[in-house]
């Protein structure tokens, strides 16, 4: 990747050049920071190079050193007199002066934003607090610091003694050796220049000695972090003076001198990667800096001029951070002042008044009537007046009995809560509506944030389905990152985008962390649920987990404030997923070829390259851009591709002129087209000149999808999108013609529309909720979409197909409320539209659709020391794979993953505000009939990369590391197989039988329809007893077991939970079972409900009970697995043989031990005997 010059940024309203100083490019927006010889700081913007904000930083001497961060500007000057800290508009937030000795230089802390490091001249080491600038922990230093740069792990400093030395970073102190003493290495004899770091490496330049003078040392010294152990330096002839590491290429230096020469060095490849050399046409460069994602270098001279060096000079410009990120902060102009035609006749009051927008405090009228400022005293009780007697001026009265306890209380009308619990909704009134009219300038209720209230029963006891009775489920808030709820549900409702990841969830994804197979795990619940609220725990989880989030900014740690710019941020996540999703659904060049063209054909009717990725065929924008040089005319062509189209609006044109069409379809293809000139350096004629760029897409090459970011960035680009009298911004559909390839001389790119227009259909709009007031830079808290369900076209019991997701309230509305922005208050974010006539044309046969039921069958285990001697399960055989009506026990066992965040009042209250986050630990499936009854065949210890706050050994049996791969002696799995293969269990129909199974399959984040459950918590439940009964207590009345004594075993507990059931049965076939039940809870009431201390306990009034037993397994049997392999063939299709770890021949045998039963043969109809008891169940209940 090399580097080119392109147009550097001048010197700008100034009348002499100022030498540029200090250099440092922003991090979070497209801005790059200079500092000059006369102490001011500039900001210059974008492509323009216009300069934005120029604040004063010292006492007039040069900017020594500049450092840009997220919300602040910090930088100090030449003399060390002070250091403060600036907004990005200008505003000084906090100068520190150090009281006895001036700065030398500063750095910022990598780990804690909270703090920075200052060296001064003392010498000493000052900890500041980036808030307020105020100190908070000084240290000696043994000598003078210049330079000052923190690695991954240290603190490197700098000596003006030469020395380079190591601190350690939490306590900002030199390393301490028993035998070595300070970590500390002589780098050049003449004093540090400058240094950086990566890895574990470490480089320096500074000053030799010769002659007794100081000269430029004229290598590169290379140190080893770890020991300060000095490797072989690299030579520099032309004197290095500014060194830079590669924010990309941590191996790569980009080193320059004061006379222009850079030179770009690949240190671990210096024989082998050829020389990159450059020259900056300048005669002296006084300061350097290297952009975020090493994709700029800018060098600043004497002259007072920023040269840049560019990797992609000549396309269209890429913000100078790498994406788009905060709006640029533009300092405020003065308001001009008006000009007045002045002689001798004109009158004085043509001057006028100033104009106020708001009441002054002289328009107060003493003759209207005022409001009291205090409410009016109360009055004293005639009870009280007649017993009082006076003394002194004093009257003392006895408090009457019925005043008692009504003193000095204040009665205020009651509020009525916004939380909706299903343990009081007897008491409510069943007429209520979550919505209400409200006034068109306020947010409806359907758009305002609604949150989840927690009562003692923990979330489960929220009424969500008082906020949602329609047939499509929403999606919980309470968990991270789940900002990204609308996102998710505008990709369930894309069909294609549905079809897409379910199909990836039947592959052998091999990510640990895959998007994509969250993404068919998500799609598959909402598919199942029906109505009933779910939640993306797993796949806001899995975000957090991807390295590229963080550095993209989409991670939610719960910390964001309440002005958080969500739209931003959901913008940036549909960047970075539609990305992601490619990565993880390609497989190249086996990709199946959903979209097929007839340009990508031959002559012999065969395809010329294989098929892209699937998310590309779909979103995939690949168009050609036309750039042509202003001055001498060359074009060149350069292909492109694109997911997601960000939209571009017109910019304000002069009175004299025609503004341009300002209808969504034109502005959505001036978007795909971007017809945009520069002034940029022409390859061809070497001359800066205007360049023209245009973007070429025919339309038969428009994507399926277009994925569209709304891009409102301030007040100017809202004014689109709201309603006015000629009618709504948005329609239902919209035509788009892009643009053709015509060209004309002299360099101009004629726009000449295509005459076959594509026709798009909205299919989704995700949006924001704000102030009324207006955006202001559109910081908002809240997040809805506005879909148009497929199925809801076709049948539905409402008369729109349009619905608001807003998380778990999900409400139908008209078209024309959904198209619609009456105010600024609805503010939109992304789109997706869909081609019309395109979704009938897609071809899925490709897709793998067959899901895999030998995973039933395989073993597996990532850890490394597992005993064998403590495996409890054995796999399913090819004849025991389930079929519809299945028997299964299952429970599992959990971890804490985050504490429960509380707040607690100043009036003794406490409010929850996020519960606690429990995470999968073991999970535990038994055979629930046949000759195995009772013998698990999936009992996996889950693994984690994320640390765990408590084992909860107690409860769950799991101890410090039973999840670690490395010490783990169980089966130890990521939670995605663990995930696979329940969620396979539920597509094959399975009756899963447990107790308090809602709350397991929440936290596993699963749904199971409740057809397929049977909770032995509410067979076991009498309502008039107002209470349900736990494991412990159930085993031990109806079983005569004692469970759970020290520790909790999810086997055991679901070993009982079946048998529970099977005694259910048996009860019920003898038609005792309420009269047991009764029984059961007089006999806990008895007992408190808990099993007695075993040395005292009396035998369990069960025992004496016709239980049934679980049955045991044979030693061996006759298996006759015709009926199974059959319906194996018809769900799966061709299903071989071989292909299961135990798979036997009908009619083979086999051993299984002395403890099981003979002569059992296999029955198909056990299934459907099962299914019969199973609605027996049902009804009876």
């Amino acid at each position: 990747m090399s580097y080119t010059l392109v147009a550097p940024i001048t010197h700008q309203r100034d009348i002499y050049p100022i030498p540029i100083s200090a250099l440092a490019f922003d991090p979070s927006s497209d801005t790059l920071w200079g500092g000059n010889s006369v102490g001011s700081v500039a900001a210059y913007h974008g492509q323009s190079r216009l300069r934005g904000v120029y604040f004063p930083v010292g006492d007039g001497r040069p900017v020594k050193k500049i450092s840009a961060g997220d919300t602040q500007v910090r930088a100090m000057p030449d003399s060390g007199t002070g250091l403060g800290a600036w907004s990005k508009g200008g505003v000084n937030r906090w100068y520190f002066r150090p009281p006895t000795s001036h700065l030398t230089t500063f750095s910022s802390h990598p780990n804690n934003s909270h703090s920075l490091i200052v060296a001064t001249k003392a010498p000493e080491l000052l900890m500041l607090n980036t808030t307020t600038g105020s100190p908070i922990r000084t240290l000696l230093s043994p000598s003078q610091i210049t330079h000052l740069h923190f690695s991954h792990s240290l603190l490197i400093s700098g000596s003006a003694d030469g020395f380079l030395r190591t601190h350690d970073v939490r306590t900002s102190m030199r390393r301490e050796d028993g035998a070595s003493g300070e970590h500390s290495v002589k780098a050049h004899l003449g004093g540090i220049q400058g240094l950086d770091s990566a890895g574990n490496f470490v480089y320096s330049i500074g000053w030799g000695v010769r002659q007794s003078r100081p000269v430029t040392d004229q290598f590169i010294k290379i140190f080893d972090l770890r020991t300060l152990r000095p490797l072989t330096p690299i030579p520099f002839l032309a004197g290095p003076a500014f060194i830079n590491v590669h924010p990309r290429r941590p191996s790569t230096l980009v080193v320059a001198s004061i006379h222009g020469l850079v030179n770009v060095i690949d240190v671990l490849n210096q024989g082998t990667a050829p020389p990159e050399f450059y020259q900056v046409e300048t005669a002296y460069i006084s300061s350097s800096a290297i952009s975020p994602l090493g994709e700029y270098l800018a060098f600043g001279d004497a002259d007072g001029t920023i040269h840049i060096l560019s990797t992609n000079p000549s396309e269209a410009h890429h913000p100078f951070n790498g994406f788009e990120g905060q709006p640029i902060e533009w300092a405020d102009a003065p308001e001009p002042l008006p000009e007045i035609s002045w002689s001798s006749t004109t009158p004085l009051n043509s001057i006028g008044l100033p104009y106020y927008d708001s009441p002054l405090l002289s328009a107060n009228s003493r003759d209207l009537p005022q409001s009291p400022s205090c409410l009016p005293a109360p009055r004293i009780p005639p009870q009280v007046l007649t017993t009082m007697k006076t003394i002194d001026f004093v009257g003392y009265a006895q408090l009457p009995k019925e005043l008692r306890g009504k003193r000095n209380m204040v009665f205020g009308t009651h509020k009525s809560k916004e939380g909706r619990f299903r343990s009081n909704k007897a008491a409510r009134n069943p007429s209520e509506s979550p919505t209400q009219l409200l006034h068109p300038s306020e947010i409806p209720r359907v758009y305002r944030k609604v949150e989840i209230e927690y009562s003692k029963f923990g979330v489960e006891d929220f009424d969500f389905g008082f906020y949602n009775k329609t047939d499509y489920s929403g999606l919980e808030t309470h968990i991270l990152g789940s900002y990204t709820n609308a996102l998710l549900q505008t990709l369930h409702y894309t069909l294609p985008m549905r079809r897409l990841a379910k199909s990836h969830i039947t592959t052998n994804c091999q990510r640990e962390h895959c998007l994509l197979c969250e993404l068919g795990f998500v799609v598959r619940m909402l598919e199942d649920a029906r109505g009933i609220n779910c939640q993306a725990a797993n796949f806001c989880k899995t975000i957090s987990a991807l390295p590229q989030a963080g550095q993209m900014s989409v991670i939610d740690y719960g910390r964001e404030t309440a002005d958080a710019d969500y739209v931003s941020k959901i913008q940036t996540f549909n960047r970075f997923m539609l990305e992601q999703f490619i990565s993880e659904g390609n497989a190249f060049p086996h990709n199946p070829r959903i979209v097929q063209s007839a340009s990508e054909l031959n002559s012999s009717g065969d395809f010329v390259a294989p098929a892209p990725a699937p998310i590309t065929q779909l979103f995939g924008i690949d168009a050609k851009s036309i750039i042509i040089c202003g001055s001498c005319g060359a074009r060149r062509d350069k292909e492109g591709l694109a997911h997601v189209v960000e939209m571009l609006y017109p910019k304000k044109t002069p009175s004299n002129e025609t503004p341009p069409p300002c209808d969504f379809s034109s502005i959505l293809r001036n978007a795909l087209v971007r017809d945009m000139s520069y002034r940029a350096t022409c390859q061809t004629c070497k001359q800066l000149a205007t360049q023209h760029s245009r973007r070429v897409i025919p339309s038969h090459e428009l994507p399926p999808i277009l994925a569209v970011n709304a891009c409102v960035y301030s007040d100017d680009h809202l004014q689109y999108w709201l309603d006015n009298r000629q009618g709504r911004f948005l329609s239902p559909r919209v035509a788009v013609r892009p643009g053709t390839d015509v060209s004309q001389p002299g360099g101009i790119v004629e726009g000449v529309d295509d005459p076959e227009a594509v026709v798009y259909e909205l299919r989704a709009c995700s949006l924001s909720s704000s102030s009324p007031n207006g955006m202001r830079l559109m910081k908002s808290t809240h997040l809805v979409a506005v879909i148009k369900i497929p199925d809801a076209e076709v049948k539905s019991a409402f008369d729109s197909p349009w619905y608001i997701f807003n998380d778990f309230m999900v409400e139908n509305v008209t078209e024309e409320e959904a198209l619609s922005f009456p105010g600024a208050w609805k503010i939109p974010a992304i789109l997706y539209l869909e081609r019309v006539n395109v979704g009938e044309k897609l071809n899925y046969a490709g897709l793998p659709e067959i899901r895999d039921p030998a995973i039933l069958s395989r073993e597996s285990s990532i850890s490394l020391v597992r005993d064998k001697s403590l495996i409890k399960h054995e796999t399913l055989r090819f004849e025991e794979l389930p079929t519809p009506g299945t028997l299964v026990a299952i429970d599992a066992e959990f971890v804490l993953m985050q504490q429960d965040e509380t707040e607690y009042r100043s009036d003794g209250t406490k409010k929850m505000i996020r519960p606690s986050r429990f995470g999968l630990a073991r999970v535990s499936v038994l055979r629930g009939d046949g000759p195995k009854q009772g013998l698990p065949f999936i009992d996996e210890h889950i693994h984690t990369s994320e640390s765990i706050v408590d084992y909860l050994t107690e409860w769950s049996g799991i101890r410090y590391g039973d999840l670690d791969p490395h010490s783990s002696k169980y089966t130890l799995v990521p939670l995605k197989v663990a995930y696979k293969k329940l969620r396979l269990l539920v597509d094959l129909g399975c009756i899963f039988i447990g107790h308090g199974l809602a709350k397991d399959f929440r936290t596993i984040n699963i749904f199971v329809p409740p057809e397929q459950v049977i909770d032995t918590v509410d067979l076991y439940f009498l309502k008039e007893g107002k209470r349900k009964l736990s494991l412990r207590f159930l085993s031990w009345f109806v079983l005569g077991e004692n469970i759970q004594t020290d520790t909790h075993d999810s086997i055991e507990d679901a070993r009982c939970a079946l048998m529970l059931y099977k005694a259910y049965h048996e009860f019920e076939s003898n038609h005792i079972f309420d009269e047991k039940l009764e029984e059961l809870y007089r006999e806990g009431r008895r007992y408190n409900f808990k099993p007695p201390v075993a040395s005292t306990a009396p035998s369990p009034p069960s025992q004496s009970f016709n239980l049934p037993q679980i049955i045991p397994a044979p030693t061996s049997f006759q298996v006759n697995p015709s009926n199974t392999f059959n319906f194996l063939q018809t769900q799966f299709g061709s299903v071989p043989r071989n292909a299961f770890a135990h798979g036997h021949a009908p009619g083979s045998q086999f051993s299984l031990g002395p403890h099981f039963p003979t002569n059992f043969n296999h029955q198909p109809q056990q299934q459907q005997r099962n299914q019969q008891q199973h609605q027996s169940w049902r009804s009876h209940r």
